[in-house]
């Protein structure tokens, strides 16, 4: 006996369509619980590490603002310091060697040499300006007069115009040779430039060389 017997054409079409929408649903309801049993079976579960098909676990991202495992290391190594000079200091010119001018010891007379020498003669000893002009030239003075003087001086001075070269020359002189050094004086003070020698008597016994 039919379902639908005992029905009217109108109700055996509705209920032939519910049937039909009946299958469609199950047709439906199948195929989706067919694939949301896949999805289940590959999801991950909330807290499990995922890992890779042969077992691995994957590196995890570091997390925004967070340093970079593989930046270097910041380095502790001190800046090198460039290694000191081992060189010895300059000399300074009088510490080392032999002593500068003006120095115990130092040729005290050797930058004065070049200035003008000349050489007078204020006794009766025949030559002794010559004597004396060969002595200081002996020695490397520049004498270029040699003659007589015609006064009375009381012993051997060398004479030089103050403010000048002829000053320190004719002090390193007077010191070298052992007599003293002084001012020009009036009557001699207009003769030509260099240190003025006026030797007398005691020349002699004071001279350098012993000749």
């Amino acid at each position: 006996m039919s379902l639908f017997s005992g029905l009217s054409r109108p109700m055996k079409a509705a209920g032939l369509a519910l049937v039909g929408v009946a299958v469609i649903a199950a047709v439906i309801g199948g195929i989706t619980l067919t694939t949301g049993g896949g999805d289940s079976d590959t999801a991950t579960p909330p807290g499990t590490t995922p890992t890779t098909s042969d077992g691995a676990t994957p590196p995890s991202s570091p997390a925004p603002g967070s340093p970079s495992a593989t930046s270097p290391p910041a380095s502790s190594a001190p800046p090198s310091s460039a290694p000191a000079s081992s060189a010895p200091p300059a000399s300074q010119p009088g510490q080392t060697g032999q002593p500068g001018p003006g120095q115990p010891g130092g040729d005290q007379q050797a930058s004065h040499k070049w200035v003008t020498v000349r050489v007078y003669n204020n006794s009766l000893i025949q030559g002794l300006a010559e004597q004396a002009a060969k002595d200081f030239r002996a020695s490397g003075w520049n004498v270029s007069e040699v003659k007589g003087y015609q006064g009375k001086l009381p012993e051997t001075v060398a004479y030089y115009r103050p403010g000048t070269d002829e000053e320190a020359a004719a002090k390193a002189l007077a010191l070298e040779f052992g007599f003293r050094a002084e001012p020009r004086f009036a009557e001699i003070q207009n003769i030509g430039p260099g240190v003025i020698v006026i030797v007398t008597k005691d020349y002699k016994v004071n001279d350098k060389t012993g000749s």
